[in-house]
């Protein structure tokens, strides 16, 4: 079997860029290309974090016919933080990129903000958890308290700040997937 080629399709398959792989695994862009190339093999324990990241494991990776999965558990969540955002992103459903929607929850420390996204197509949700965050959209600012929800079709440049005092927890919702 040659794993790099199977890793690809994978990836490919749930429309995932190289670079997104190597983001969320925390390894380089070149690095999946030449595992992908079979150039190199990647240790078990990296071969291990790029199929989490890819919504599968070493089971279902190398079965010849993969488990259809319906609850995801808290080991099965990828995680990633962003010192200098001051966020932290949980994917809540691994390989959502061969979904229709990617719901995550997000985590904005008081001075932190995700990054501004250009536009796309589709449709996106958020949830309030806790906290108030600030949904800038386009030249508008709205602010979003705990227990309120926004929808919006990202056809504007837009970001969450959190310029509170105390953390703020969203659950939002894109679809298609785009973080």
């Amino acid at each position: 079997m040659k794993i790099g080629h199977k890793v690809k399709e994978l990836r490919v398959r749930l429309g995932l860029p190289q670079e997104e792989l190597a983001d969320r695994a925390e390894l380089s862009k070149g690095f999946i290309s030449q595992v992908e190339r079979d150039l190199t093999s990647p240790s078990i324990a990296t071969l291990k974090e790029i199929l989490e990241c890819l919504g599968t494991s070493l089971k279902d990776f190398f079965a010849d016919t993969p488990e259809v999965k319906t609850v995801y558990k808290k080991q099965d969540m990828f995680t990633k933080t962003d010192a200098e955002q001051k966020t932290e992103i949980v994917w809540l459903l691994p390989g959502a990129q061969g979904c229709s929607m990617e719901p995550i929850l997000l985590t904005i420390q008081p001075g932190g903000s995700t990054w501004p996204d250009d536009p796309h197509e589709g449709d996106e949700f958020g949830y309030v958890l806790s906290g108030t965050v600030t949904l800038y959209l386009g030249e508008k600012r709205m602010r979003v308290r705990r227990g309120e929800s926004f929808f919006y079709s990202p056809k504007h440049t837009h970001y969450l700040a959190n310029t509170g005092k105390s953390p703020a927890k969203v659950l939002w919702i894109s679809s298609p997937p785009s973080f």
